[in-house]
């Protein structure tokens, strides 16, 4: 186990957390509510940043646009939308790249990951932070538990992903079920220890097999 996260509390199952009371929560926020940076990577993604941003909750401390050149209006309709967005212009290719530009750049307690694609519902970020702020260390979504799902996968992805998944939960435990989603919060003082150090779309995987590790 890397120095930094506790062996009980490295990773929270989302199917398993309830999500909180409003009335408990909104007092929790007033109080001690961690700041929450969403970390945003984008591509030629202006026609989705008008669904995506807008879900992004108020609570939220900073919204970061990592934007890997894109040849759209992309950094524009961001800035439109959310005047209050923090962007990052990455020079480098992938979206480990991007993540690793928005991991620098936040300045909250708590990074969420959040993809631009309309794959992930900002709203659910309530349950990841909740669980976090209840004692996980990392919490990760998946597709695959009862109430989700996904229509953007093909057979071959999923084939893929669920062998991948069985591979790394046989060599280092966990419950993984959705290894390739990159729904994920963590708190940021374990930056350092994920040590993200890849560019590509891999840097998913890698972040939770180093959380288990």
């Amino acid at each position: 186990m890397n120095a930094g996260l506790s062996s009980a509390s490295v990773l929270a199952p989302v199917s398993a957390v309830s999500p909180p009371d409003p009335i408990k929560f909104g007092l929790r926020q007033s109080l001690a509510l961690p700041r929450v940076s969403f970390i945003v990577p984008t591509l030629n993604e202006a026609e989705n940043l008008p669904w995506l941003l807008p879900r992004i909750p108020s609570w939220a401390h900073e919204i970061i646009i990592v934007d890997g050149r894109s040849t759209d209006d992309t950094v524009a309709v961001a800035r439109r939308l959310r005047g209050d967005v923090k962007v990052v212009m990455e020079p480098r290719r992938g979206k480990g790249a991007a993540l690793q530009a928005g991991f620098r750049a936040a300045t909250g307690d708590i990074i969420v990951m959040l993809d631009a694609d309309g794959s992930m519902v900002p709203e659910e970020a309530i349950v990841f932070v909740s669980a976090l702020m209840a004692g996980a260390d990392l919490v990760k979504g998946s597709r695959f538990i009862q109430g989700a799902g996904t229509d953007d996968m093909s057979l071959f992805r999923m084939v893929g992903n669920r062998g991948l998944t069985l591979f790394v939960r046989l060599l280092y435990g966990g419950w993984f079920s959705d290894l390739c989603y990159g729904y994920i919060a963590f708190w940021t003082r374990h930056v350092s220890t994920l040590n993200c150090d890849c560019d590509g779309f891999e840097i998913e995987t890698l972040i939770n097999v180093r959380a288990l590790k």
